[in-house]
């Protein structure tokens, strides 16, 4: 419990037991604050929050007298994470904060640096949820706001955490979530053309990345994927000192002498001039730049490469190149891959695979970046021997309608795909007619629990409908 006074210069020193951004989840105590984001008013649900126990309310607009204390504040978006802050005891300052952004790799690398580190004394918020050793919970975002945000890193410190991993994406960015945090280390993975739907242009978009390069503390660490084609954007906005990794030597670490075998990488890094011979579990060329990343932070952070060894046979990233084995005689792997970058890159890895054909499980999110789903059409029929298109997170469009734009480049050239719009019964379509050494793809949500549909949210799991299409076939040909 806090006093309202405590957290921003009143009169008022009501006690403050939480706070929130949403008046479904107030409970008594709780301070609410009218953020805007975009999306709606919040200030149209400051009678639900007082009927649910608000003991005080920030707002922008006047709202007239209500039954509690009202504090009209310039910007409320601006305020949150101050108070959120302030109620937490400043937890971020007693974390190393470690925020990685990019197109493509965040959870991966954030979750690899988790478990290099040792997840004991590292915290993880991201993709998948926020964890530590002492418990692996749900988050609503990739980064929450900060009314959940300053919270999780309490957890954290509660929990025996030294350091907190955690992915920072574009909107996060954008809407300014993580805008008073200062960061030890701020790591860059690579930038393509995303979320344009919320940016509006690519410059926008490099831009917003960049913000979390100039929040890094002076004395930290900026670390650049100098093969990056926007690395000077993103090294001119570097407030830390410069740190590079990538394949030529000229980087703080360089790879070499790569071997991509099925589910397993070989390849050697140099770093301040000695060698060291890496054994990774996490397959593909993307996943070298991915591993070289974490890497590159744990020695920033003082780390040896013998301290960091015996872990990099744990590394496990759920959701991300997920193959599930329940013996049947064909692979099937499940991937959160779902940008033009990132399936190109990951259908690349297959396609050295030894394996006799590809089938890929795919859709396109509605409301989001409608001018990349011709594209992505296009580069999965181009590099597979037979799609099935299906709906992902459609929101408020019609599931047809995006997987007509997902053809349109090539229905008139190639006819190695399907539609299949339900995405359980898509899925269950690519199994069943799945042969020998046939690999199976399923991409775009990963390990993801939801699928968006109109006005409602529903569980939904791309591994377990896997495992459960895997189980009929296999029970079918047990009783034959």
């Amino acid at each position: 419990m806090k006093k309202l006074n405590e957290l921003i210069d009143v009169k008022y020193d009501v006690e403050i037991g939480g706070i929130k951004t949403n008046s479904k989840d107030v409970v008594p105590n709780d301070l609410f604050i009218c953020t805007d984001r975009g999306t709606l008013d919040r200030h149209e649900f400051i009678d639900d929050a007082i009927s649910r126990g608000a003991s005080a309310i920030i707002v922008k607009k006047d709202v007239g007298e209500k039954s509690v204390p009202i504090i009209k504040v310039d910007n409320p978006n601006d305020i949150l994470p101050v108070v959120c802050s302030k109620f937490y005891d400043e937890p971020d300052k007693k974390l190393t904060m470690i925020g990685v952004t990019g197109t493509d790799g965040k959870t991966s690398v954030s979750t690899m640096i988790q478990t290099l580190l040792g997840d004991e004394i590292c915290g993880y918020i991201g993709t998948n949820g926020y964890s530590c050793s002492k418990f692996n919970k749900d988050t609503n975002n990739t980064t929450p706001d900060s009314d959940k945000l300053y919270g999780y890193f309490d957890e954290f410190l509660k929990s025996g955490c030294k350091y907190c991993s955690m992915e920072v994406c574009s909107e996060a960015l954008l809407l300014g979530r993580v805008k008073n945090i200062e960061y030890d280390i701020s790591i860059h993975t690579n930038i393509t053309s995303e979320h344009l739907n919320s940016h509006g242009t690519l410059e926008n978009y490099v831009r917003d990345k960049c913000k979390l390069f100039r929040q890094t503390k002076k004395n930290g660490y900026c670390i650049l994927n100098k093969d990056d084609e926007h690395f000077d954007e993103v090294k001119n906005a570097s407030n830390g000192k410069v740190l590079t990794y990538g394949k030529d030597p000229d980087n703080d670490l360089y790879f070499k002498d790569i071997k991509i075998l099925p589910g397993r990488t070989l390849f050697k890094i140099n770093y301040k001039n000695e060698e060291y011979e890496i054994d990774s579990p996490m397959a593909g060329m993307f996943n070298v730049y991915n591993l070289s990343a974490a890497l590159l932070t744990l020695f920033a952070l003082g780390f040896s490469f013998n301290e960091i060894k015996p872990k990099i046979s744990k590394l496990h990233v759920s959701g991300r190149l997920e193959m599930i084995d329940m013996g049947q005689n064909f692979y099937v792997m499940v991937d959160y891959a779902h940008t033009p970058n990132g399936i190109t890159k990951l259908l690349e890895y297959v396609k050295e695979l030894p394996v006799r054909r590809r089938i890929v499980v795919i859709g396109q999110a509605g409301e989001r970046d409608a001018y990349k789903r011709k594209e992505v059409g296009e580069i999965v029929v181009k590099n597979c021997d037979l799609a099935i298109f299906t709906y992902e997170d459609p929101r408020s469009e019609n599931p047809r309608d995006i997987i007509e734009m997902m053809i349109e480049k090539i229905k008139d050239t190639y006819n190695n795909y399907e539609i299949v719009i339900d995405r359980s019964k898509a899925i269950k379509r690519a199994i069943d007619i799945s042969g020998e050494k046939d690999i199976v793809l399923v991409l775009g949500k990963g390990n993801e629990t939801y699928e968006k549909l109109k006005d409602k949210v529903i569980y939904f799991n791309d591994i377990e409908e896997v495992k459960k299409a895997l189980k009929e076939r296999l029970n079918k040909v047990n009783n034959k």
